[in-house]
């Protein structure tokens, strides 16, 4: 399928973001159809570059994960002439990503208040690590700072007595990449009605917060804050992983139907007549006696024979799979959760697929991950820069080119 019919086809993102949740953003974008210029600085690029080991080739496999579907402009934000070059770029862009420090556009010239002026229909993205308005807004963002001031941390492990434990995907750079993917689309949908730009401004930390629903409902009901449940779901049992012969499945047996046919499948029926779990309310104010009763149970079978037994009677089960079982689960292979681009001089580059499919058009990559400077001469010449100009600007250190 053709590139026009994907649906953020037309528009120019220029993505001035490092690591994780900016380049997620920009690469999701990219995804949807968006032309996305990554800007780099001049001295060895985004730091993500330098996040090895592992590499694929000469490229850390930390870069090329984030970073497809763009074109790469190295450019020395630090010179007038590079600061120039970006002017012009975010003249006629769209939507700029940025997730600098607080202050480190308004140095640069470039505050959404300066740029709005020259290009008034401008998305300004930013991404920060507590938001730019606040008595936080100063501080630095880091997943696993954020992850301890969202709450995420007092919620996740296998209990208050065994300390914190982060979640092991750096999951508020990855929300906070998402959610401002979700905000810049939202903003280009309305600018199509007003031509109008606007600011968009989330962090981590708002990521981790969203990432606690159900323990904050419970908090702001009850008035108590949730703790660490191991596997086990705040609301709803049995909704957690179980030992079995041979190593745990996950069983999620949330609703009274569910529980009648967990029943049934482990021939426990005996449970059914007992006043602690006769209701969900009654399993999760006994849930450790519940655990108690059905863990030897599971144990007595192994992994495989419990699956089919579980899935043959509906009920909600299923493995508990390393990242490489994952990888080549064929539900993964069958929704093209695993692509490949064709590299400049790694060859071909494997990366995780869109997680969210459109019907119609082609959902794999187009473009693979780009040098550091790649597409510099490029960029440059479609802002109208003579050969003898570009030159120039690359002898003196404004621009760096792959090559």
């Amino acid at each position: 399928m053709s590139e026009l019919n994907k649906p953020l086809h037309g528009m120019r993102v220029i993505e001035l973001a490092h690591i994780m949740a900016g380049p997620l953003c920009g690469m999701m974008l990219a995804d949807m159809g968006a032309d996305v210029i990554k800007v780099e600085k001049i001295d060895g690029g985004d730091d993500s570059r330098r996040m090895v080991p592992p590499t694929v080739g000469d490229e850390s496999a930390a870069f090329l994960m984030m970073n497809r579907n763009k074109r790469g402009l190295s450019l020395d934000l630090k010179s007038e002439a590079g600061k120039a070059i970006l002017v012009q770029l975010l003249k006629d862009a769209d939507c700029v990503i940025e997730n600098f420090r607080h202050d480190t556009m308004e140095r640069l010239g470039l505050s959404y208040e300066s740029l709005k002026e020259i290009n008034p229909g401008l998305i300004y993205v930013e991404i920060s690590g507590y938001g730019r308005t606040g008595p936080y807004r100063e501080r630095a963002g880091f997943d696993l700072v954020a992850q301890g001031a969202s709450g995420l941390m007092s919620i996740t492990g296998p209990g208050k007595d065994n300390g914190p434990v982060k979640v092991g995907a750096p999951v508020t750079d990855i929300t906070a990449g998402i959610l401002a993917a979700m905000g810049a689309a939202a903003a280009y949908a309305g600018k199509q009605l007003t031509g109008k730009g606007m600011r968009v401004d989330t962090s981590l930390f708002e990521a981790g917060i969203t990432q606690t629903y159900w323990q904050s409902a419970i908090a702001l009901a009850t008035g108590v804050s949730p703790e660490a449940l191991g596997s086990a779901h705040p609301l709803n049992a049995p909704y957690q992983a179980f030992p079995t012969a041979d190593g745990y499945i996950n069983v999620g047996a949330a609703n009274q139907r569910n529980w009648l046919r967990l029943l049934e499948v482990i021939e426990a029926m005996h449970l059914n007549n007992d006043p602690r779990f006769a209701s969900n309310a009654d399993r999760m104010a006994n849930l450790e006696a519940l655990v108690a009763e059905l863990e030897p149970i599971f144990k007595s079978r192994t992994s495989d024979e419990w699956l089919q037994r579980l899935d043959a009677s509906g009920v909600p089960a299923g493995p508990i799979l390393s990242i490489n079982d994952m990888l080549k689960h064929p539900q993964a292979t069958a929704r093209d959760m695993i692509v490949e681009t064709d590299h400049a001089t790694c060859g071909a580059v494997q990366g995780l697929g869109m997680a969210v499919k459109f019907h119609g058009t082609s959902n794999n990559p187009s473009k693979p991950p780009p040098k550091h400077g790649q597409h510099s001469r490029e960029i440059v010449a479609e802002l109208g820069y003579t050969d003898d100009d570009i030159q120039s600007l690359y002898t003196s250190g404004v621009i760096s080119t792959a090559e």
